[in-house]
């Protein structure tokens, strides 16, 4: 926060809508504070900007990829030769500055795949490693005999992969220790979880895998409700009511709900009614590893503040500047991240 804030003190979301404004492009702020275009897309923005660009002299080369330095000149201040592969062959260009905005790596696919990292380390430029951000987590559950397997059952993972879970609340502990609450939904996939809520808590959760191997946090899926009311409604005699035709009486519970509570319970607990009670509120998931840095939406990691001076230029590389997901920050992800 401290290297980030002043900057968007300087250029904020105000000025962030008037220069989308200046391009013709009407935008709104969401009920997270993001903005977004009115027409929701991306690309209408991007061709007017593209169309202002070249009407002000810049020329775009495509198909040139950026394969490293020439020799350092530290003396004259100066970016050293880039190189680049291109159709016709290799090429060098000299520059009075660079700016590199090579993205992070979770988007091979598109360019974005962190191959620049072996460059500027060369170059004694100081890197974190980078490691998936605002990712999904694979499960661990334990099985018929108690051992701890990964992913879901195959009966759950054949009836709920791809279904949301809406209106619960999830628990985790962040990288300080402190413990870190949010409501929202997330999405149940074939080998664990994803999702917004998800990844809100990812940084936390990717944390403590690295340190102890795995990550515990709960959902409370009933958060509308206090666990006292709860435990009164669970206690009332079911009869010859199946579990589930009781939940869903009482409490309304069904569907993926339900099945979360048979995946993550032992028989034992979900017959009584005050430990499922307390369940409801704390339901423990154990995330195991996260998802491969190709699937993240972002990436954490990247060039360290102290190998940059306040303009962002790098000391290890006169007249060369860095920007944008190749900086060492995690962003909380939404909107469309033009600032």
């Amino acid at each position: 926060r401290a290297v980030l804030e002043p900057w968007l003190r300087r250029f904020g979301a105000a000025q962030l809508r008037d220069w989308a404004g200046g391009l013709g492009i009407e935008t709104f702020v969401g009920s997270s504070g993001r903005v977004f275009p009115k027409e929701m897309k991306a690309a209408p923005l991007l061709r007017r900007w593209l169309q202002r660009l070249r009407a002000q002299g810049v020329r775009i080369h495509t198909r040139h990829r950026f394969t490293g330095f020439g020799a350092v000149g530290r003396a004259t201040r100066r970016p050293p030769l880039l190189h680049f592969d291109t159709p016709r062959g290799g090429c060098g260009v000299e520059a009075q500055a660079v700016l590199l905005a090579l993205g992070g790596a979770s988007w091979p696919i598109l360019g974005s795949d962190g191959t620049w990292v072996s460059t500027l380390s060369a170059a004694g430029v100081a890197i974190a490693p980078l490691q998936p951000a605002n990712c999904g987590f694979d499960v661990r559950h334990h099985g018929a005999s108690g051992e701890v397997v990964p992913g879901w059952s195959e009966h759950f993972r054949s009836r709920f992969a791809g279904a949301p879970l809406k209106g619960v609340m999830l628990r985790w502990r962040q990288p300080d220790g402190s413990e870190a609450a949010q409501l929202g939904e997330f999405v149940i996939t074939a080998s664990g979880v994803e999702g917004s809520l998800v990844y809100a808590a990812s940084a936390g959760i990717r944390e403590a895998i690295a340190a102890d191997g795995e990550a515990l946090v709960t959902l409370d899926l009933l958060p509308q409700r206090a666990a006292e009311w709860l435990a009164q409604a669970l206690a009332r005699p079911r009869g010859s009511r199946s579990l589930s035709t009781h939940l869903k009486a009482r409490l309304g519970l069904e569907g993926l709900r339900v099945a979360l509570l048979h995946e993550q319970l032992s028989r034992d607990l979900l017959a009584d009614a005050a430990r499922l009670a307390a369940a409801l509120k704390a339901l423990p998931l154990t995330l195991g590893a996260p998802r491969p840095i190709a699937e993240a939406i972002s990436t954490a990691g990247g060039v360290r503040f102290a190998a940059l001076d306040g303009t962002l230029m790098l000391a290890a590389l006169p007249g060369v500047f860095c920007a944008g997901e190749m900086l060492d920050w995690e962003a909380p992800t939404g909107g469309y991240l033009l600032t």
